[in-house]
């Protein structure tokens, strides 16, 4: 059964553009190694009335929005293997300067998931 890494993460609106860039770089990466999909979503309607909005999950400061993102693996050990690779790839490593990061990676939530459902 396939396998997803799954994250959300703010980011200041003024670095939107800048975290797409890093992004679609990143993406490539991670295809290129062997992850099945990546996606990066933008918050569009995040003020809902049901359960916790992302927002409020990720206290949202004023001037930020959140991303919604993905990446799809073949199962858990070719997602270990792939990532495994990215991190070791010298082209994410010049992306992953802590000081020009588009984001605060102290407040970026993250986990690996089994895939229960796939319709």
């Amino acid at each position: 059964m396939r396998y997803v890494d799954g994250y959300v993460l703010p980011v200041p609106k003024k670095n939107v553009q800048a975290y797409r860039r890093m992004a679609q770089k990143a993406g490539r990466i991670w295809r290129e190694h062997g992850a099945l999909e990546f996606r990066e979503c933008v918050g569009d309607d995040l003020n809902v009335q049901m359960g916790i909005p992302f927002p409020r999950m990720i206290r949202l400061k004023r001037g930020e929005t959140v991303f919604f993102s993905w990446v799809v693996f073949k199962s858990r050990a070719q997602r270990d293997r792939v990532n495994t690779k990215v991190m070791n790839d010298p082209r994410l490593a010049k992306m992953m300067d802590p000081k020009a990061m588009p984001f605060d990676f102290k407040r970026m939530v993250y986990g690996g998931f089994k895939v229960l459902v796939d319709a």
